[in-house]
């Protein structure tokens, strides 16, 4: 997907247009509709920063291209300072919290005022669908709704529920279905479902635009990290232990087969990453960040990225220790040369600053890594029990060495991503306006 950088200029013109609007004479000359209210369930846990980027994305979206919109956020996740950096960043969005009982009726005031008053749901970008909060939507209002950036997998892909009956029944109801990778939308399609606007639209996480500055400078200055001179790396254990953090509904046997499994590759994984990283240091003199992603991986990166690096290397490595919030992350990264990891949303969110970034997917992490292909950037796509170390250090060299390249066809996938990500939003402004 190679454009001319006339092709590229006039693309994003296109999409800045969209952006205000799309106004044409009749429509300046109709008299304003009524403002439409969205109720969108977004947020789903703040141990994770590619979960809590899904909701700024996709806010920053609709605020920009539905601008008379009231928008009201459904989050259970504003913990850990997640709550103050979306009310900062989106003052005009009100937020509310609570669940739905088993006659789908709310269970908080603010949250049943939301159902009553809002005229659309929106599900934000996720790995699955939150079917339990849809359905009760739907039974309790009967209006419309739809998914925007979701995993669909079928029954025989990793990590979420399949494609069973119940959610066929729900998306087949939906107003839209948008997946956050083609490979969802071909589950949906073989599924049987064609009444929704069925469409690949990336993860909302594409659009992500906030930043922390001063924290990000002071972080850099106090670790010695100098803009483009390190590279991020992020670990991954093959299973999340949720576990250990929260109520989980696995059975002693299940939690014991995803230990063994973690257990199996933690040493195998990240020794790949280990020679990756040594490769940067002795070949650039640069230096490397060790991050998290998710809050466990705090205690990963000592153990098993750290430690078990020649002194000479370590000498070289920075260990982050304590946890961060996607806005600092997105300002540090935009520092990096390039990130390098097991996760999905670090190299989205790296992709959003003009970063480069290697993805080594685990097959346990599901199909949501299909996106890289989809954009065009199937190369950065590496799965990691088909590469070697020195293959995905001779990568990451290559961007190096090729770097302009490297950011221009960066380039070219975000804004593809944002463009359909403005044509699907530019679909729910026409619904809210008819």
């Amino acid at each position: 997907m190679r454009w001319s950088r006339r092709s590229f200029l006039a693309a994003a013109g296109s999409a800045l247009a969209a952006c205000r609007g799309r106004q044409t004479p009749e429509s300046r000359s109709s008299p304003p509709p009524a403002a439409p209210v969205i109720l969108i369930r977004s947020g789903w846990q703040t141990v994770n920063i590619g979960d809590v980027a899904h909701t700024p994305g996709l806010l920053r979206l609709l605020e920009q291209l539905i601008p008379e919109a009231e928008l009201i956020l459904w989050s259970n996740a504003l913990e850990g300072g997640v709550g103050d950096l979306l009310r900062k960043n989106f003052p005009k969005v009100r937020l509310v919290s609570g669940e739905t009982g088993e006659d789908g009726a709310p269970d908080t005031p603010e949250l049943a005022e939301a159902f009553a008053r809002a005229d659309l749901l929106i599900h934000g970008s996720a790995a699955a669908v939150a079917r339990r909060h849809v359905a009760a939507w739907r039974r309790r209002t009967g209006k419309p709704y739809g998914m925007f950036g979701v995993t669909v997998p079928s029954s025989d892909e990793a990590v979420s529920k399949g494609l069973d009956p119940e959610l066929q029944e729900l998306l087949d109801g939906a107003l839209f279905v948008f997946t956050r990778e083609t490979r969802s939308l071909d589950n949906v399609k073989r599924a049987g479902i064609r009444k929704p606007e069925l469409r690949f639209v990336p993860d909302a996480t594409f659009s992500f635009q906030l930043a922390n500055e001063p924290a990000a400078r002071q972080f850099l200055a106090a670790s010695g990290l100098e803009s483009k001179r390190f590279i991020a790396a992020v670990p991954r254990l093959r299973y999340t232990p949720y576990h250990k953090f929260r109520k989980v509904s696995w059975s002693p046997e299940e939690i014991r087969r995803r230990m063994e499994v973690n257990e199996r590759h933690q040493g195998p994984d990240h020794a790949k990453l280990r020679e990756v990283m040594a490769e940067w240091v002795r070949r650039t003199g640069g230096k490397v960040l060790l991050c998290p992603e998710m809050t466990y991986q705090l205690e990963l990166l000592e153990p098993l990225l750290y430690h078990p690096l020649p002194e000479g290397i370590r000498k070289s490595v920075v260990v982050r220790r304590a946890w961060w919030l996607p806005d600092e992350a997105a300002s540090i990264y935009r520092r990096a040369l390039a990130v390098v990891s097991l996760e999905c949303h670090s190299p989205i969110l790296a992709a959003t600053v003009d970063t480069p970034a290697l993805y080594l997917h685990q097959p346990e992490d599901g199909i949501k890594g299909q996106m890289w292909r989809d954009l065009g950037l199937g190369r950065w796509y590496l799965e990691i029990e088909e590469v070697s170390g020195a293959e995905i250090a001779a990568r990451l060299m290559e961007v190096r060495d090729a770097y302009d390249a490297a950011q221009v066809d960066l380039h070219e996938a975000v804004l593809y991503a944002r463009r359909l990500q403005v044509d699907a939003v530019w679909f729910i402004r026409q619904h809210l306006r008819s």
